[in-house]
């Protein structure tokens, strides 16, 4: 926990001076998928994550519609083409990029990805 506070740390420093000696996540890894849709990785990699969001938001929004409409076979069904749309997209993001989450909702290649995730404020 330590070493990943201090790295972190020191890649926010070297960010504010304008340099910047950490790996890509994608250099690291010759096993991860690089996008090839002509978009820089990290223009790539916020487009995707923001179509996650999107069906999330849609997910949620249909959960509270299903809590006081739990009858209405349309918004069932639309919400389960939507988890299932979401776990496609989520399956296709951690190939590229690593997970998502921690906590065993999502799994993690050798070595350990998740320290080196991008912070929020770092995307």
């Amino acid at each position: 926990m330590v070493d990943r506070f201090e790295r972190n740390e020191r890649n926010d420093r070297n960010d504010r001076d304008g340099r910047n000696d950490r790996n890509d996540r994608n250099d690291r890894n010759d096993t991860v998928k690089k996008p090839d849709n002509g978009l820089r990785g990290d223009e790539a990699y916020c487009l995707e994550l923001l179509e996650l969001q999107k069906v999330d938001f849609a997910l949620v929004e249909l959960t509270l519609y299903l809590d006081t409409h739990p009858t209405d076979m349309q918004a069932v069904q639309q919400f389960n083409q939507l988890a299932q749309r979401r776990q496609q997209i989520a399956n296709e993001f951690e190939m590229r990029y690593g997970p998502l989450l921690q906590f065993g909702q999502s799994f993690s290649r050798f070595p350990w990805q998740w320290v080196d995730t991008p912070w929020p404020w770092q995307v």
